[in-house]
């Protein structure tokens, strides 16, 4: 049986470089939040729980959390442009700092229906924290107010990404090799 390391085609971001740019993103939401009141961070599952697990490590305001659960994607590597929610806040966003952290932004047309709804149900601010940005990809303009890292327009993989729920405990942000998931 071959181990999941041997379908990485090369690491772009190491552990120990992923935990320094949060410490940095982390700096730069404290600064922004720290008389804020009471912000709520939304983590966007399931790609998102490694990042908001290490960067709440790194921030010094008080703060509630949250989770939701889109998909807009079906069998394969593409999204469908479906944007469905399998999973809604449990809290009220009426009034409330929002704080949405993602695992990654390309298409932009699932953050574009998570912005439209949160705006919809009056929250004071929306903003966005998303550990990977892949403007190459974008289809609709979409805002990051916080950036861990700029990727190409490869397929990545780990520190919470995934390939057919896949590759998530991988300690690093890899490129999957084209083998692994061309005809799928």
């Amino acid at each position: 049986m071959m181990s999941m390391y041997d379908d990485v085609e090369k690491i772009l971001y190491s552990k120990e470089s992923i935990q320094k740019r949060l410490q940095a993103v982390a700096k730069e939401m404290n600064a922004l939040y720290s008389d804020a009141d009471l912000p709520l961070l939304i983590c966007n599952l399931k790609g998102a729980f490694m990042f908001l697990a290490d960067l709440v490590r790194y921030l010094d305001f008080r703060h509630e959390l949250d989770f939701i659960e889109t998909s807009s994607y079906g069998a394969g590597t593409a999204s469908s442009g479906d944007v469905r929610f399998l999973l809604d806040v449990g809290e009220s966003i009426t009034d409330r700092n929002v704080i949405i952290v993602e695992d990654i932004v390309d298409s932009g047309v699932t953050l574009s229906c998570i912005l439209e709804r949160f705006e919809a149900r009056h929250a004071r601010s929306v903003r966005v924290a998303a550990l990977l940005n892949k403007p190459s990809r974008r289809e609709i303009e979409v805002p990051i107010d916080f950036c861990g890292f700029v990727v190409p327009n490869e397929f990545v993989i780990g520190y919470g990404l995934d390939y057919d729920q896949q590759y998530r405990n991988l300690p690093f942000i890899g490129v999957l090799k084209p083998a692994v998931y061309q005809g799928s």
